[in-house]
């Protein structure tokens, strides 16, 4: 039987109808767009609303819509805009939003404005860090004001401005994080931008303004005004040519002073003064000076790095910490000088065209290094007093230089282990050296302390491998017998296979401490300090030897143990 699909029929077509009419309203609502609802209903805790194409009704809080100060929107039949977030949850519910909805249509009308180049209407609401939060009143949105554009004078109390409207700049927008940047300094300004071309008009480069007052100051500079009509700038390089840290070291509020005026910007309706300008340039001076010559200078400044002095006011010149002792590297200033104090130094350094001076103190002295390659070469002994130490060395104050010298662990024994027997020693401890190495262009001295002893390896020096050494057991444990040759303060290791020949008898315990045996040298390398001893090689020798000297040409054999086998054949026989 087959069925055949009635598709021309009035109800087909009537239904097909409705179902295009269905998803052309389902087409429109799309994930993350603003749509419109229309309130049914509302309860103590929801606004409940009717949006075409949505199987069921979204709810909205109620207190997120009093939040908005959409109050007056809480009636049954009128519309409220609302951000489609789910078109259905895990629950099978519509989620919205008209916090969101409002919130990306006030950032749309921010960018729009931004774009325009057009003021918004804001208020002040709070303090923050860096700045203050402005609110948007059209929308509510929130942006931040920085401290330096809340006005184009410094405001330190701003409590008049809190929660007034106003107009604000926009001056700079980022989508990404959703955030916006105002100012109120902007508007300000361009109110005044007009007059204050006009009086820019007046100046020009190499005019002398009279008693101008300073205003303020800052890390960069210090504000003067001009004839109660202009603010202007004096940069901190300019104030003096003298070294100044802060503006403040050199003026207060009220101070006045002649400016030179350097630069006009009709652009930007400013100009930048000078006041060390007016006065001869003391660089000038520097023809005065010779390199290589010894003069006085006044500390001024101390820093970690080094200490800024004067040659006379106004030229100043730079003595680096790596050049103010021969011995300690980087010394700290602070621990050596003070403020005030006269000393007298080298010049090492003059740039005219970077207008830099470089000075020397320790140039002044000897350089001790050229008294101790004199008086104490390498191979000679010297004295000193521990001053440091690390996980490495030890450092040594000499007695007669200023000189501290570099003694590894390493150079404190010849025996030992090098950590445990830095251990012996403590700060302050007096030691006589001997000069090991001397790196005058780099001002390090490295001595050893095991030098000024007898070398014990020495012991090995007219020996050579198979000699026989008699030799004391100082202890024995698993791995061998820790012994001492006669006449010789090294400790060495017979390993525990070197013992014996037959392996029954290379057993450590058999020997025990104070016992004096004999041992074969294996292995010998004068140059690199390394010597082995074998037992078992002084019997090997030694059977080798026996064999030699009493074995038969004609037999072949050993005459001593082949003997010795026949006899106890013979006597087991007669058993």
């Amino acid at each position: 039987m087959e069925i055949y699909k009635q598709t021309n029929t009035e109800a087909s077509k009537e239904f097909e109808k409705l179902l295009n009419n269905q998803i052309s309203k389902t087409k429109n609502l799309i994930e993350g767009k603003i749509i419109e609802g229309t309130v049914t209903k509302i309860s103590e805790k929801y606004v409940f609303l009717f949006i075409e194409g949505l199987k069921s009704e979204p709810l909205v809080d109620i207190n997120e819509i009093k939040t908005l100060g959409l109050e007056s929107k809480l009636k049954v039949g009128e519309k409220i805009q609302v951000l489609l977030e789910r078109i259905e949850d895990k629950n099978g519910e519509v989620v919205v939003s008209a916090s969101k909805a409002q919130k990306i249509k006030g950032w749309d009308i921010l960018v729009k404005a931004f774009e325009n180049n057009e003021p918004i209407m804001g208020k002040i609401t709070s303090k923050c860090k860096g700045g203050v939060i402005v609110e948007h009143i059209e929308t509510g949105s929130l942006m931040f004001c920085p401290g330096s554009q809340i006005s184009d004078i410094p405001v330190k109390d701003i409590s008049h401005l809190i929660n007034e409207p106003q107009k604000f700049a926009l001056i700079k927008m980022d989508k990404v994080r959703g955030n916006a940047c105002v100012s109120r300094r902007q508007i300000i300004s361009s109110g005044k931008k007009e007059d204050k071309a006009k009086i820019i008009e007046k100046y020009k480069e190499g005019d002398i303004i009279k008693n101008a007052v300073v205003k303020g100051y800052s890390s960069f500079g210090c504000f003067f005004n001009v004839n109660n009509e202009l603010d202007c700038l004096v940069h901190l390089q300019e104030i003096s040519y003298s070294r100044v840290n802060h503006p403040e070291e050199v003026f207060n509020i009220g101070d006045k002073h002649d400016l030179l005026v350097i630069s006009v910007d009709k652009e930007k309706l400013q100009i930048g003064c000078s006041i060390k300008q007016l006065s001869p340039d003391p660089f000038e001076k520097i023809s005065n000076y010779e390199l290589n010559k010894k003069y006085q200078v006044k500390v001024i400044k101390l820093m970690d790095f080094g200490v800024f002095a004067e040659l006379e006011p106004g030229l100043t010149t730079l003595l680096h910490s790596s050049e103010i002792s021969w011995s300690r590297k980087n010394v700290s200033p602070k621990k050596i000088f003070k403020v005030g104090d006269k000393i007298e130094c080298v010049i090492t350094e003059i740039d005219k065209d970077k207008r830099r001076i470089a000075i020397s103190y320790r140039l002044t002295k000897e350089n001790p290094f050229d008294k101790l390659e004199k008086n104490n070469p390498v191979g000679t002994e010297v004295s000193g007093t521990i001053s440091s130490m690390n996980e490495y060395a030890i450092y040594l104050k000499l007695d007669d230089y200023e000189i501290d010298a570099f003694l590894h662990f390493n150079d404190l024994s010849y025996s030992g282990v090098p950590e445990e027997v830095a251990k012996n020693y403590k700060l302050k401890d007096k030691l006589k050296v001997k000069v090991l190495e001397i790196k005058k262009d780099l001002q390090k001295l490295r001595v050893g302390l095991k030098q000024t002893q007898k070398d014990p390896f020495d012991y090995f020096k007219d020996k050579k491998i198979n000699d026989t050494v008699t030799v004391k057991v100082l202890s024995s444990d698993n791995k061998g017998l820790t012994v001492q040759p006669e006449g010789c303060d090294l400790n060495l290791l017979i390993k525990k296979s070197q013992i014996a020949v037959s392996s029954s008898d290379a057993r450590p315990s058999r020997f025990v401490g104070g016992e004096r045996i004999d041992a074969a040298i294996s292995e010998l390398n004068y140059e690199k300090r390394k010597v082995a001893l074998s037992i078992k090689l002084l019997e090997e020798l030694q059977n080798k030897e026996a064999v030699s000297k009493f074995s038969s040409p004609l037999s072949g054999k050993n005459l001593p143990f082949s003997s010795l086998s026949d006899k106890l054949i013979n006597k087991k026989k007669k058993k």
